[in-house]
């Protein structure tokens, strides 16, 4: 139990008859729970600890074996198992990610999925998940989490996640489903010492347990654990009876070593007031710790309505023997201890070692006794013809008989000494122990592909094929971790809507390569929430809204980065234009950061100093003076050919055809002078880029490349206005002629009349 994350530690109003009361019906209510299967389950996790840590036989066997002379051998096939289990957990991360549903601004769901990646990083959740997932599959098939808020490092609170020893956790006895918002009760109990529980609950609190050990009756052992002060001889539980009482002389030779502090969530019914949206009709329960005052007022601030109705409300009291140290409502709305259970059949859970057990048992019986077999074969014993040997007695033989090089000397007349010959191993002990090891990966379903033990033979699509067919009978305990998972992000969702209300600011560091999106500088980001506008409205409301929950499973950090990596070559390789800073922002490098910022700061994309900034300046400056000349160059062109126009135009008749055909050409030669313009404006500024690009040899490729299209683009237009101006001349040449050809026709017709 972590002292800075009890309950608030108030005195108890209660008077010393109803504390009694309360005291009386917390034990029973806790040795009820214990004796309803939570001693059962003590033993049956300790007993899977053991054998997951290679203790895996009885004292009394192992001494008993060892009085024979016979091997106790522990093939340990539980270990490789279970940490195989281990490893499809360890090789996914989660990300809790928040969706409005009713209310909340677009960008607030946003910062809640950053407030939550916080402070899972801040509590370490990756690592705290892997220890409940483990305590899920080693220790039965329990795991569980415990989130509270803690005001240890900042007074305004901050969420705490820890995890729990599953056998200081006792489930309420009645309760029959995975989620704890069904159960009506949750128990944490943990020896503590008189300075711990005088650090979390007070010195009074301490007196009152000293006082009370000077009276004749405690609950037990179980409750209260003595050392002798005085040198005896007999045990240190030897001054209780049957019943847990002792004589007050009895009491004063012994100090109290650790009480049992028993910690109790539980349901009680009771009227409650709620806010009521008036417009959507939706619900939500004042904090407990607000006056009545306060609740009205925020009510009439905030135009909702108030409505008193019973509700489920969390109790919470703790006793050490028979002294109250706390009884009072919860200050959170539902139980702080969130489960894990690894496979889960109403209400009966249980762990992936308490099948393998047998098996296992059995793999090491029949290890040993073939181990046994095989040395008995070493020395088989011996048959001979008493005084048969010259200088050793048939003492001597038998302790002798078995050593290499043995020499025997047989006396004359005497048959020599016959070897008994053993029993053979027995064709079925082998199989039946290689039974026993697919016992346990059938059991599991961790198969030897999954265990990394496959034939090297094997193809990578189907030793792919094998991982992916053992992965389906671990979808159980990956389905109720991904349950646990949201009964999390439920939780850190309740306390921070109910505790996070002021405006705070907090920091999400982005490790690794997660959002290669973003360049280096904005790796670290600081957000704020409820933060008040002069205008008074808040951003980033977090308190207001409901959030839908889902679930972002990732890869782990490195396979994750190696895959990126991976990718990132591959579309190098297929002619994705990928910077090169990126590519080694995604490597394994040691300075990876700064390599990158050398990189964007030759190729020009990296910041620049005050100095480079006015070089750059200036360069600009120079290569749009550099543009512009061509430009107006290009403009000149076009204007002396327009006015050369205009003057040959103005020495022709207007009213004849000649005056028609060459405006046309005239207007013609201009507008391909115009495009000449316009393709020679384009090729300046994309000429002054490449100038301006600097050492970048990529970029100078790819402009040249852009600007070897445009050049193409102007030759090939040069050339089809060329075509189209001589087929245009030709065509007007025609129409001349034609036209010359009808007014020699006219004029001939003319002379005849």
């Amino acid at each position: 139990m972590i002292p800075q994350q009890t309950p608030s530690n108030k005195k108890t109003t209660l008077s010393s008859s109803e504390a009694s009361r309360v005291v009386e019906d917390q034990w029973l209510r806790y040795t009820r729970a214990r004796d309803n299967g939570h001693t059962d389950y003590i033993d049956s996790a300790q007993r899977c600890s053991d054998f997951y840590r290679g203790e895996q036989w009885a004292p009394s066997d192992r001494m008993k074996l060892e009085s024979e002379g016979r091997p106790a051998l522990t093939i340990n096939l539980v270990l490789s198992t279970v940490n195989a289990v281990l490893g499809e957990q360890a090789a996914n991360s989660v990300e809790f990610r928040y969706t409005p549903k009713l209310e909340g601004t677009e960008h607030t769901p946003g910062v809640m999925t950053k407030l939550a990646t916080a402070i899972c990083d801040a509590n370490n959740y990756e690592w705290l998940e892997g220890q409940v997932f483990a305590d899920g599959v080693i220790q039965d098939g329990r795991g569980f989490f415990d989130l509270r808020i803690s005001f240890n490092d900042n007074l305004m609170g901050e969420v705490a996640m820890r995890s729990l020893d599953p056998t200081k956790v006792i489930i309420d006895p009645d309760a029959s489903e995975y989620d704890p918002a069904t159960w009506n009760e949750v128990f944490y109990t943990d020896w503590l010492s008189l300075d711990q529980i005088e650090d979390t609950y007070g010195k009074n609190k301490r007196q009152e347990i000293e006082a009370g050990f000077g009276q004749i009756n405690t609950y037990g052992p179980d409750s209260v654990l003595w050392e002798n002060s005085s040198n005896t001889f007999g045990e240190k539980d030897s001054l209780f009876n049957l019943f847990g009482m002792q004589s007050a002389s009895q009491a004063e030779n012994r100090t109290v070593k650790m009480v049992r502090v028993v910690e109790r969530q539980h349901i009680r019914i009771q009227p409650c007031v709620e806010f009521v949206d008036l417009i959507t009709g939706d619900t939500k329960p004042a904090p407990t710790t607000w006056t009545d005052e306060r609740i009205e007022m925020f009510a009439l601030e905030n135009q909702l309505g108030l409505i008193k109705r019973p509700r489920r409300k969390v109790r919470w009291t703790v006793t050490a023997d028979h002294v109250l140290l706390h009884d009072d409502w919860s200050p959170y709305s539902t139980f702080t201890i969130i489960p894990y259970f690894l496979y889960f059949q109403r209400g009966k859970p249980f762990g992936l070692v308490r099948n393998l057990l047998s098996p296992q048992e059995q793999l090491n019986k029949l290890a040993s006794q073939e181990l046994h077999i095989i040395n008995t074969t070493a020395n088989s014993g011996w048959i001979m013809e008493r005084n048969s040997l010259s200088g050793m007695t048939a003492d001597d033989l038998r302790n002798q008989g078995a050593e290499t090089g043995l020499v025997l000397e047989i006396n004359p007349g005497k048959q020599p000494p016959e070897k008994i010959q053993p029993n053979k191993v027995p064709a079925g002990i082998e199989r039946a122990a290689l039974k026993s090891a697919e016992f346990i990966k059938t059991i599991s379903g961790v198969n030897n592909a999954q265990l990394g033990f496959d034939n090297p033979e094997v193809s990578g699509v189907a030793l792919k094929q094998k991982e992916m067919r053992g992965q389906v009978q671990l979808q159980v305990p990956l389905e109720n971790l991904r349950l646990t998972r949201m009964l999390v992000g439920r939780k850190v969702l309740e306390l921070v809507q109910q505790y996070y209300t002021e405006e705070r600011t907090f920091k999400v560091v982005t490790t690794g390569m997660g959002n290669a999106t973003q360049p280096p500088t904005e790796r670290e980001q600081m957000y704020v929430i409820n933060q008040q506008t002069s205008a008074g409205e808040i951003i980033n409301n977090i308190t207001a809204g409901k959030y839908d929950l889902s679930l972002s499973v990732i890869p782990s950090r490195d396979s994750y980065n190696d895959q990126q990596f991976a990718e990132v070559l591959n579309l190098r390789n297929v002619g994705v234009m990928i910077p090169d800073d990126r590519v080694v922002e995604y490597s394994h490098l040691a300075h990876k950061d700064e390599l990158a910022e050398e990189i964007r700061s030759l190729q020009g994309r990296g910041q620049m100093t005050e100095e480079q900034q006015q070089q750059e300046q200036f360069k600009q400056q120079i290569m749009q003076q550099l543009a512009m000349l061509e430009v107006q160059k290009a403009q000149a062109e076009v204007q002396k050919l327009t006015a050369e126009a205009q003057a040959k135009l103005a020495t022709l008749d207007r009213n004849t055809p000649e005056y028609e055909i060459e405006r046309e050409r005239m207007d013609m030669e201009i507008q391909m002078a115009r495009e000449n313009l316009m393709l020679r404006r384009d090729l300046a500024l994309l000429d002054a880029k490449v100038r301006s690009a600097g050492e970048s040899v990529k970029v100078k490729k790819d402009l040249a490349v852009k600007g070897g299209e445009l050049k193409v683009s102007l030759q090939q237009s040069r050339e089809a206005n060329q075509v189209a101006r001589e087929k245009e001349l030709i065509s007007l040449e025609k129409e001349q002629m034609k036209l010359r050809h009808q007014s020699k026709g006219i004029d001939r017709t003319i002379r005849k009349d």
